[in-house]
């Protein structure tokens, strides 16, 4: 039987490898999480690491409020 789209894109999904831009844990530092090759991208150019700043600032804002999700703009399609 084949793969419905929403299975696919789960297994992509479970298959990228995904970390915190310093490679420590998430609960520590309050970084987002991201596929590494995101942030590998991101890392590259000014205007990413500016755009990484702002995703991590908003993620300790929201963690400190006690909320588990935020909307820091790096998930691309993601409506929290």
């Amino acid at each position: 039987m084949a793969k419905k789209k929403p299975q696919k894109s789960l297994d992509r999904w479970t298959k990228q490898k995904w970390r915190t831009a310093s490679g420590k844990k998430s609960s520590k530092t309050g970084e987002v999480y991201a596929p590494a090759a995101t942030i590998k991208k991101l890392k590259s150019t000014p205007s990413g690491r500016k755009k990484l700043a702002a995703a991590n600032k908003k993620k300790r804002a929201a963690t400190k409020k006690g909320k588990q999700y935020s909307s820091h703009g790096l998930h691309k399609g993601k409506k929290r």
